[in-house]
């Protein structure tokens, strides 16, 4: 089936046929960190009023060229025209001024800003002699967040919003400055169907006032929804650029990954071991702000999914278990009490955590490779007089490197320049260094990874329930958690709504609990699954 074949799908679509002249055009353009080359010569063009998808694994170079555009990186080489001019400074400022808007994946905002600051930053309503008319710029705001449906108190501030809310406000930021080439990296990684769909509605109306659209995505569906070109890059090359309706999902994925990925998934095998004792249990954990409490079992070898709607509470029981945030209730290890709130304890005892945002929580982005991976077990690779045992220290993390598949140019590189999907097996890796633990918590573990990456974290997880490892999976990917679960509860408000077996678990199900329906209503439906 093309690519395009989506296309037709009403105002859910928003690609056309290519229209206006080139906006962006880059000659050659290169880009190295550490020594590594990260961009071989980008040759490539994007047309005014056109919605462009870059596709490529993790560490293609998509970012790093997105960067340059915006004005963030400076290249060791090339060329970058911008209306047919020539770039010659690269500084944020300057990318403004061409009217170029980012959008990045990893979300930089003001935690101490509040809402409507944070959507007026550098563009204050001011009244005499300078002053801040904070009334007006309140109203601006509620105004901007309104038109693009977007239920958010301005006066907020942002520290306090989720993942999803932070993305739409940064979104809504970036694209109400006039800008004719905004660059979108893995917009809708932490967005639900609603918020995707307001997204193109915002994309449709940029396109069709002339704008240059580019765009990074892992989802298949939304390339077909929304691009009138695919670029697929791979190693840091342009390996085809072409019209949509010249793709297939098939060739996309081959020439993103140079290979074809036949199963995605690895085969649906039982949960390792005997039923028996639960590794974990939880009874009447009930974490703060949430009224209702949740108990639970996950036993050995097992991989339970947590499912819900963005805000039913998920990742917040995810953090309690792991010590991250306060709670009441009774959690027990190995038929072992083990304390709430006692992060320490918890990691002793054999609890690990890849948190949904790894740059805020799950890596240390400004520190190398080594130390990523080696810092929860320091004890264990320090020797006499408290000196680290750096050739002992070397071994664990090249092997666990070695079994995760991180794609790396030396140990002492900074995590922060490796691509997003190598970013997240670091902080698998780092929890895999010594025993595997004997519980594991993923939180959103594939969210921006690209489908090669996927392939091989679903691999790695799949192997350690093999082992016996209990696993709690939290996912919005509905492919992703049905497909790797042996069972899911389902979560609204905080509460478990419901529970699936391994054969009961299709989309429409877990929807229909997620909205408070029971299994069988039928209002849910024709709800999107990825709501």
């Amino acid at each position: 089936m093309a690519v395009a074949a989506m296309r037709d799908k009403g105002d859910e679509s928003v690609a056309a046929p290519l229209g206006g002249s080139t906006i962006v055009d880059c000659a050659g353009i290169t880009k190295s960190f550490d020594g590594v080359p990260v961009l071989r010569g980008i040759a490539v063009g994007f047309r005014a009023g056109s919605v462009n998808v870059l596709a490529g694994e993790n560490g293609a170079g998509k970012s790093t060229l997105f960067k340059i555009i915006a004005g963030q990186l400076t290249p060791d080489g090339g060329t970058l025209r911008i209306s047919g001019e020539p770039v010659r400074r690269f500084q944020p400022a300057i990318a403004q001024a061409l009217g170029v808007s980012i959008i990045p994946q990893e979300l930089a905002p003001i935690p101490q800003m509040r809402v409507w600051q944070n959507l007026l930053v550098g563009r204050e309503i001011c009244g005499p002699f300078g002053l801040l008319r904070r009334t007006a710029m309140v109203a601006r705001a509620r105004t901007m967040l309104a038109s693009v449906g977007l239920d958010l108190d301005p006066e907020l501030p942002m520290q306090r919003l989720g993942i999803a809310a932070t993305q739409m406000v940064e979104i809504l930021k970036a694209t109400s400055r006039d800008a004719r080439i905004v660059l979108m990296d893995e917009p809708t990684s932490s967005l639900s169907a609603r918020e995707t769909a307001q997204l193109f509605r915002v994309i449709a109306t940029l396109r069709a006032q002339g704008a240059c659209i580019l765009y990074t995505s892992h989802r298949m569906e939304e390339i077909e929804a929304i691009a009138d070109t695919v670029t697929v890059m791979r190693d840091g090359q342009i390996i085809r650029h072409a019209p949509t309706a010249e793709w297939t999902e098939r060739g996309i994925i081959a020439n993103m990954v140079g290979r074809e990925i036949i199963d995605l998934f690895p085969g649906r095998r039982p949960a390792a071991g005997e039923r028996g004792a639960p590794v974990l249990e939880l009874r009447d954990l009930r974490v703060g702000g949430y009224d209702a409490s949740v108990s639970l079992a996950v036993h050995g070898g097992e991989i339970l999914g947590l499912g819900g709607l963005i805000g039913a509470g998920r990742s917040e029981l995810l953090e309690a278990i792991f010590g991250m945030r306060p709670a009441s209730g009774e959690m027990r290890l190995d038929g072992a009490p083990l304390p709430l709130g006692a992060m320490a304890m918890a990691i002793r005892r054999g609890i690990a955590m890849v948190p949904e945002d790894r740059k805020a929580a799950g890596v240390l982005t400004s520190m190398s490779i080594l130390d990523n991976i080696t810092l929860p077990h320091l004890d264990r690779f320090t020797g006499v007089g408290g000196v680290l045992d750096n050739p002992r220290r070397r071994a664990a993390a090249l092997d666990v490197l070695a079994r995760t598949r991180v794609r790396y140019a030396r140990l002492g590189q900074k995590v922060a320049h490796l691509s997003g999907g190598n970013q997240q097996k670091v902080a698998l890796a780092r929890w895999l260094v010594t025993a595997p633990p004997r519980v594991l918590i993923l939180d959103e573990p594939t969210r921006g990874i690209d489908v090669g990456a996927r392939s091989e974290l679903y691999r790695l997880i799949d192997e350690l329930a093999a082992q016996g490892v209990a696993i709690l999976l939290a996912s919005s990917d509905m492919p992703e958690l049905i497909n790797l679960s042996h069972r899911v509860l389902v979560m609204r408000a905080g509460a478990v709504m419901g529970e699936l077996a391994r054969e009961a678990l299709e989309p429409q199900a877990i929807l229909r609990l997620a909205m408070g329906l029971g299994v069988g209503d039928e209002e849910a439906g024709n709800v999107d699954a990825r709501a």
